[in-house]
């Protein structure tokens, strides 16, 4: 049976569903002021003319967008919400929080934790510590590099995946005969949905297939995949230039969302994970580019040599990948 391992790292909580010992599907939950399914007093600051959508104030000062208010309510009235969709960073911007009128009765909390989310779906959930190898053994590091690279081989070809402000963007490469890559294609597309959490508007690029039979025979592999999967949403079929679009619910940003637009910070969060699981006596050295030591919090830092119970040493080189970081204990 498949289960769901949680690691309470630092700056990070993760989750990876293992089946027969492979990621199935991943989950990381970075320290979001508001993720889905939190409830807030929020005050009205702008109505859209004509519409029920509106922007709202958070507590914290924060802006969200929402939809659904009653039209007689007006700008500066408070009222309480549920937030549907987190902060999705995006290149030169943030798509802000998304809210909708809470249900009556619902009172302000926050939203739930990693483990009480997955705690609710149909696998069991246990917690493991970061320094024991459950994630390193499924393959949680393989898993870590092909998202910041967003890149996915399969046997004949590769997938790459961008985050777009309009949609995830799946290209699939590889050599002909055309038919065959695309169908090889499948259920690595498939397996990646899932394994990097991607969500919102999907957009597949197989190659173009002149023959409907050919077409068809993918929409068919699709289907029986994403099924396969536990993938639920619209799916399109394949048109004559190759393009299908899925669309399922969108409440966080993918792991490759969020290795795109914060590499460094995501790169911050590996290193840690890796001292935390560094055996030897000594002080930690944490070997990596300089842009990862700048993205590390001053409190994290501290975080790792409390659990550690050792002093921290940092070597920079600007020659490094942001993901070639690495963690190690020397003599002090």
């Amino acid at each position: 049976m498949a289960e769901w391992l949680i690691e309470s790292g630092i700056g990070e909580e993760r989750a990876v569903l293992i089946a027969q010992g492979e990621i199935i599907a991943a989950r990381a939950v970075w320290d979001e002021p508001w993720r889905a399914g939190a409830v807030a007093e929020a005050r009205l600051v702008a109505r859209i003319s004509g519409t029920r959508r509106a922007a709202v104030r958070l507590p914290d000062g924060s802006e969200a967008l929402g939809e659904g208010f009653d039209p007689k309510l007006t700008e500066g009235q408070l009222v309480i919400v549920r937030v549907t969709r987190g902060a999705i960073a995006e290149k030169g911007r943030t798509k802000l929080p998304q809210v909708r009128p809470a249900a009556a009765g619902e009172v302000p909390r926050a939203a739930s934790g990693l483990r009480e989310e997955l705690a609710a779906g149909p696998h069991p959930v246990r917690e493991v510590p970061v320094h024991g190898g459950a994630f390193a053994e499924a393959g949680w590091d393989d898993l870590v590099a092909e998202a910041l690279a967003g890149e996915v081989a399969f046997a004949g070809g590769s997938l790459v995946i961008s985050p777009t402000p309009a949609m995830t963007l799946i290209d699939v490469d590889g050599p002909p005969p055309l038919p065959a890559l695309a169908l090889a294609a499948v259920p690595a597309i498939a397996g990646a949905l899932m394994r990097f959490d991607i969500g919102g508007s999907v957009g597949i690029d197989f190659p173009s297939l002149p023959e409907k039979a050919q077409r068809r025979a993918v929409d068919e592999a699709l289907a029986a995949a994403l099924a396969a999967a536990g993938w639920q949403g619209e799916r399109t079929g394949m048109n004559g230039f190759g393009f299908v679009q899925l669309v399922s619910r969108l409440e966080r940003p993918s792991l490759i969302a969020r290795f795109a637009r914060a590499p460094a910070a995501a790169a911050a969060r590996r290193v840690l994970r890796q001292a935390e699981r560094v055996a030897g006596p000594g002080t930690l050295l944490l070997t990596a580019h300089p842009a990862v030591r700048r993205a590390m919090r001053a409190e994290w830092e501290a975080e790792l040599a409390r659990r550690t119970g050792r002093r921290i040493q940092w070597y920079e080189d600007a020659g490094l990948a942001l993901a070639a970081t690495f963690a190690q204990a020397i003599a002090a």
